[in-house]
């Protein structure tokens, strides 16, 4: 009998230049999994391209092709007993011929499929001793993606590959598609065995188990079949499926049949089934499924995989205003507020299971529970789908298509399904995965190109004879997968789509959302994020520079260390970004002062101050139970692959911007929001409004942690607003005080709407302070409304900020006497903040607990007008505040 067994070969392989004929053309690979840019600057043979404009000048390694080869020693051969070996590669990146002791044995194309070659004749062996053994070298030959995406092009002259980003050829690969550069991102097209190499022996082997089960109404009965397919399976192959709770207990165990078929079931039910549920929504509880193959009554080989169980519902229900987009999540409707996920490097293999979980432990400690994975990138790891398990961390799940249009001749259409399917079947048992959609942008590239598209045609074939072609992928080819390999799972044909109703992609009233109004297109003030707001916002976003240690290692010249230098230009890859960063900039702050330290900060302030108009407002459509205007907003982007000017929330080197915090503040269990009408003064001459209303609100989710908070005030809070001098500091009319009872549970109670001011102060500029406390208790919620533009305020006389550090050094105090913008604490590696980049109000006291500031550490900070304290002009030169 022979027992499963598993060699991976990350080691002893050599890579060059396949034209080199020079015998020391072989460099060291120091492991696989790799690509090509990694080995090269591991062998100093190319410089690092995220410092400086070193990108430009290694071109020349996407245009190459790479050869990389290893020897293994073959297995021993079992006497007496049959087996058989697999090659197993999880990813070859991307068009990649594999030779076996000199006899091509693979060919392939996508870099999204893995491939399992069966080699047990192909082997060589010799005696030595008793025991059959041999040498054998594997080569692998990669040509490069950008010449064969070239070259498919031309051979396929009936389609019109056209897309917004990137080189048209990259819509003919099955590869990464933010390899050929993207607007936040280098253009480096590697080639390479980016995921493991395996040896594989056996006699037979579990191929795959698969979870199906569905929930009754009350959540309180599960029932569902666990099944196995076994390769090699004989007349004598049984299964032994053992099924633990997620306390360890065992539910079930069953030995069933699995015959020459290769397939074995079994049913499960269970009563009050543990439930997966969304962070701070319950438990992420999930059950232990063990297959294990009995040859004989030997265990042959053992599989297990973690299943959670839950119903999660996209709920699309017409009302008024169109049509919903929202999710239920076990019978709780769940504010989806998170951000989008691009991958975490420009290399894929550098990727670590422990980085996945520093970046997504970064989502919870932000209080966000959805990631979208989005499609321009590539299906994540395993270990980055278990963590969003284990943390309880929704995911929206692309396809890998973006911004293009993309071919649907034969051999291209097969290559998706396997594509599709592999991925869905390797993923489908992640409870966090509760939708997939067909790609990213790709029907706005039919709507931009003016490509054919007949909303009334529901002929599949048809449509692969239009200009759009890949209409038949998104709408008929990927939606059939789903159905059959992940049921339970909702399918959107885009994102952004509007449900194939003959409207663009800008519909707000229907569908996900991606709304670049403000930024790119129309550059509509970020002021007016509340009103320009979807049914689902998937995609937004405000740019902002990266911290300033951050460029400091990527600009290794002093004196291109400023905002406008070439090598700054050159780390922002969005177009036109010079004019829209500075339009936004000066619009709404007063910049003269134009040190790239000063602009590192008005940038994160900016960035800041649009997040929170965004989710404030959006949280506050979240309305109530069957009125739901707004089901979540994914901002773009959580996280940067290289340092870059971008939507991050979070930089290249991991330090948070002052946006991280304020999505963190505005996605609170409870929080509390005030705007007054905002009057775009660049309509109205920068006159001052003659009138000024307000609204005023508290939001609550559907959280554990809400339900607690409103049953320990028994549904009752105190709400405070208060009306403060900018200027002096003074309040300039009546606090309003009073008790608010009714909280609405998951949803929003309006506390006041379109309140007119009576006797408003008419050229003393005042905030807006808004704040909640549960009776007799600490604050639960602030929020402060400024006149906008900030721009046009004094902020010359001394805030009289007071900043204390406890003894302990844990623990931040601070007040003021002037009520104080944007208060940001600088951030550096091993130094974590609670709360960061908000604003002070007089008369209240604020805190923030802090870890890792060492005896001898200075603290450091700055907030919106610091060098104006008490000086009558600005001066040249941001000048930080520190202890």
């Amino acid at each position: 009998m022979v027992i499963f067994s598993t060699q991976e070969l990350r080691t002893g392989w050599e890579f060059k230049r396949t034209e080199d004929p020079s015998p020391d053309a072989w460099l060291p690979v120091a492991r696989v999994p790799s690509v090509v840019h990694i080995d090269l600057i591991d062998n100093k043979k190319i410089p690092d391209p995220s410092h400086d404009m070193n990108e430009l000048d290694i071109q020349w390694v996407g245009e190459e092709r790479w050869s990389y080869h290893c020897t293994f020693t073959s297995p021993p051969k079992p006497q007496g007993s049959s087996h058989r070996v697999n090659l197993v590669f999880e990813g070859l990146d991307t068009f990649a011929m594999v030779r076996l002791n000199g006899k091509a044995i693979l060919e392939c194309d996508n870099m999204f499929l893995a491939y399992r070659v069966d080699i047990t004749e192909a082997i060589e062996r010799h005696r030595d001793g008793a025991q059959l053994q041999g040498k054998n070298t594997l080569q692998i030959d990669f040509d490069s993606a950008t010449a064969r995406g070239r070259a498919t092009v031309e051979a396929h002259p009936e389609h019109r590959f056209v897309g917004t980003l990137g080189g048209d050829e990259r819509m003919a690969v099955r590869k990464a598609q933010y390899h050929w550069g993207w607007d936040w991102g280098p253009t480096l097209v590697t080639a390479g065995p980016w995921r493991p190499v395996r040896l594989e022996t056996f006699q037979s082997r579990i191929d795959d188990v698969s979870i199906r089960y569905s929930l009754d109404e009350s959540l309180k009965y599960c029932q569902g079949t666990i099944s196995t397919r076994i390769d090699g399976a004989t007349a004598s192959s049984h299964a032994k499926i053992t099924f633990h709770d997620p306390q360890g207990g065992l539910v079930s165990e069953n030995l069933c049949e699995v015959g020459l078929g290769g397939l074995g079931e079994v049913h499960f039910a269970l009563r009050d089934p543990y439930l997966w549920d969304p962070h701070g929504y319950g438990g992420q509880h999930r059950y232990l499924v063990q297959v294990e193959l009995l040859e004989g009554g030997i265990s042959a080989h053992v599989v297990t995989k973690r299943i959670g169980f839950r119903n999660a519902e996209l709920i699309r229900e017409d009302d008024d205003l169109g049509k919903s987009f929202y999710f239920r999540i076990n019978g709780v409707d769940v504010f989806a507020g998170g951000s989008c996920w691009i991958p975490a490097d420009m290399f894929p293999p550098k990727v670590s299971s422990d980085d996945y979980r520093e970046w997504l432990t970064l989502m919870i400690r932000g209080n966000q529970i959805m990631t979208r994975v989005w499609g321009g990138g590539y299906y994540e790891e395993s270990s980055f789908y278990d963590i969003c398990d284990e943390l309880g961390i929704l995911v929206w799940q692309d396809f890998m298509f973006a911004c293009g249009s993309y071919p649907a001749y034969p051999t291209f259409l097969e290559s998706v399904e396997l594509e599709a399917r592999q991925n869905v079947r390797r993923l489908c048992h992640h409870p966090s995965i509760v939708i997939y959609a067909g790609g990213n942008e790709n029907h706005y590239i039919q709507e931009h190109f003016g490509l054919s598209y007949d909303w009334e045609d529901k002929d599949p074939q048809s449509w692969l004879k239009t200009s759009f072609p890949s209409r038949y992928i998104y709408q008929y080819l990927l939606p059939k997968v789903v159905e059959e390999e992940a049921p339970s799972v909702s399918y959107r044909p885009d994102s952004p789509w509007n449900d194939g109703r003959p409207i663009t992609s800008w519909d707000r009233t229907t569908g996900d959302l991606h709304q670049w109004n403000v930024w790119h297109v129309a550059m509509r003030p970020y002021q007016d994020y509340p009103q320009i707001g979807g049914r689902f916002n998937s995609e937004f976003g405000m740019q902002s520079f990266p911290h300033l240690s951050t460029i400091d290692q990527f600009v290794t010249e002093i004196s291109e260390r400023h905002p406008q230098s070439a090598t700054m230009d050159f780390h922002n890859k969005c177009r036109d970004h010079e004019q829209r960063l500075a339009t936004y900039i000066r619009n709404n702050f007063m910049a003269a002062d134009s040190s790239l330290k000063n602009w590192v900060y008005l940038s994160h302030l900016l960035q800041s101050e649009a997040m929170h108009y965004a989710y404030r407002g959006w949280r506050r459509d979240w309305g109530s139970k069957n009125s739901r205007w707004c089901g979540g907003a994914l901002v773009w982007q959580l996280n940067d692959l290289w340092p870059v000017s971008s939507w991050a929330l979070v930089d290249s080197s991991r330090l948070k911007k002052a946006a991280f915090y304020t999505i963190k503040r505005d996605l609170e269990p409870i929080t509390v929001g005030v705007v007054r009408t905002h009057h775009d003064w660049t309509k109205a001459h920068a006159r001052p409004a003659e009138s000024c209303e307000f609204d005023a609100w508290i939001a609550c989710d559907g959280s554990l942690a809400t339900a607690h908070l409103l049953d320990a005030s028994q549904g009752t809070l105190e709400f405070e607003l208060r009306f403060v001098s900018i200027r002096t500091g003074l309040d300039v009319l009546p606090p309003r005080q009073h008790l608010i009872a009714g909280i609405k549970p998951n949803g929003t109670t309006i506390v006041y709407k379109g309140a007119p001011l009576t006797n408003p102060p008419a050229r003393d500029a005042y905030i807006i302070s808004a704040k909640i406390i549960l009776p007799g208790s600490s604050v639960m919620a602030r929020d402060v409304d400024w006149p906008q533009p900030l721009k046009h305020f004094s902020f010359r006389e001394d805030r009289g900020l007071q900043v204390r550090l406890a003894e302990s050094r844990a623990k931040i105090e601070i007040t003021t006497s002037r009520p104080t913008k944007g208060l940001i604490f600088t951030e550096r590696h091993g130094l974590t903040f609670s709360d960061n980049g908000f604003d002070i109000v007089p008369g209240e006291e604020y805190a923030v607990d802090v870890e890792g500031l060492g005896e001898h550490d200075e603290l450091e900070w700055t907030y919106l007008g610091i060098n104006d304290g008490l000086a009558n002009e600005v001066t040249n030169g941001l000048t930080n505040g520190h202890v």
